[in-house]
């Protein structure tokens, strides 16, 4: 076996928290009964560039059991659990290559690391992987069925290779799922961007002025939490439709330089490029927090602030103090990245439950079904809704069903008033 990792001797504390993980995993834990008895990927490599954290750790079990040699990398220099990594090596036998805190070449030499095994289907968290076989390793898609992407970001950067003729490869936007994005994009993210930032700065939320920027399912689920903790929030946007959405759930939504003149704490969850840019930071009140909830640490345009700054210190664990020539401090929590796994755990393991049994299922799916060109796909309807009913009666919740009569009304266009 091969593995980078940080230190094997986490091993004991990495295994009780997959195992108390997976208690909060019912959904998972049957899918991976069954691949345990069908074996669908016996013989295949799967290479994964996810978040390695507890949860993820149920994933590369449940993809183990079904019979695939499985290789993963991390999706985020900052979100490894070291203490995972080092279980899954030494307790379940799978190949990690992830070191929390490690750098870019290091970053990028684990992802080669998990394409040296030559997988034949991949799981990505941001479409790094995929990015690097067209860029780099061309020779192995046509080995690849398929590869499955968990994020918004992820989905738009594949939506644009499909766009620009250049995906090579059939991908599952397992994102685009409702079993996934409205409920781990909503109340995953939003329950863990608010512990990230209160781990980060110890503060109260309450009574400040949060600014969410960026209103889709990340956002919503940010801004309902900030306010559920005491905030009063304020939403930014560039969709009229989603300001418009915003503004009847009850949130003030604005241009985000006036935000930012009244804004105590920021977080970014748009999936764009320098939302935070040089005329926030101007306008920004002494000792603003600025954190990203977004994939890549690109939101906030940090060479920006470097270069407004006279001075840059580590005030504590994942919070740099930037002293702007004015005097004025502007506080950057986690670098710009993720802040809900580089300073807490991520998201619960029970809404991580749903996504990656979306994962594990579009996997077999693709695996099992038809051949694929090379585009991208939405997960089958049959799938979302597979899942969504073990999710309801693993929670004890029975619901109604249709009588035949409403089916034939559902049907008919004869019947009106």
């Amino acid at each position: 076996m091969m593995a980078d990792i940080k230190d094997i001797k986490l091993a004991k504390q990495g295994k009780e928290r997959i195992l108390w993980a997976g208690q909060d995993m019912p959904v998972l834990s049957l899918i991976k009964e069954q691949f345990a008895e069908k074996k669908p990927f016996k013989g295949l490599n799967m290479g994964l560039c996810l978040h390695v954290t507890a949860e993820t750790a149920n994933l590369a079990r449940t993809l183990q059991a079904g019979g695939a040699e499985v290789y993963l990398c991390a999706s985020n220099p900052l979100s490894t659990q070291d203490d995972v990594a080092a279980s899954l090596v030494k307790d379940f036998g799978i190949d990690v290559y992830a070191i929390k805190g490690e750098d870019s070449k290091t970053y990028y030499e684990h992802i080669d690391s998990v394409l040296g095994a030559k997988p034949n289907v991949t799981l990505d968290d941001g479409a790094d992987l995929i990015s690097v076989i067209h860029k780099k390793y061309k020779k192995l898609i046509k080995n690849i069925k398929a590869s499955m992407e968990e994020t918004t970001t992820g989905v738009i950067r594949l939506r644009s290779m499909e766009a620009a003729g250049e995906l090579k490869i059939p991908v599952i936007a397992v994102n685009d799922a409702d079993a996934k994005h409205l409920f781990d994009n909503r109340y995953g993210t939003g329950q863990s961007t608010i512990d990230g930032i209160i781990r980060a700065t110890d503060m109260l939320l309450a009574g400040k002025n949060f600014v969410v920027m960026g209103y889709g399912w990340c956002g919503k689920g940010l801004a309902s939490r900030a306010r559920g903790i005491g905030s009063n929030v304020i939403v930014t946007e560039i969709d009229p439709v989603k300001a418009l959405e915003a503004i009847m759930d009850g949130f003030r939504v604005m241009k985000g330089t006036d935000a930012a003149k009244v804004g105590d704490i920021f977080c970014t969850v748009t999936g764009d490029i320098n939302v935070i840019n040089a005329e926030h930071f101007e306008n920004m009140k002494d000792g603003a927090i600025v954190s990203n909830s977004g994939h890549f640490d690109v939101e906030i345009n940090i060479n920006k602030l470097k270069k407004m700054a006279k001075s840059v210190k580590k005030v504590k664990d994942f919070v740099e103090e930037y002293r702007l020539k004015d005097g004025k401090r502007i506080y950057l929590l986690a670098e710009g990245r993720l802040i809900n796994l580089a300073s807490a755990h991520g998201h619960p393991a029970s809404v991580m439950d749903m996504s990656f049994s979306v994962q594990a299922l579009s996997a077999e799916f693709a695996v099992l079904g038809k051949n694929m060109s090379p585009r991208v796909y939405n997960v089958p309807k049959e799938i979302d809704e597979r899942i969504a009913s073990l999710k309801l009666k693993s929670m004890g919740i029975e619901i109604d069903t249709l009588t035949d009569e409403q089916i034939n009304y559902l049907k008919s266009w004869q019947e009106g008033t």
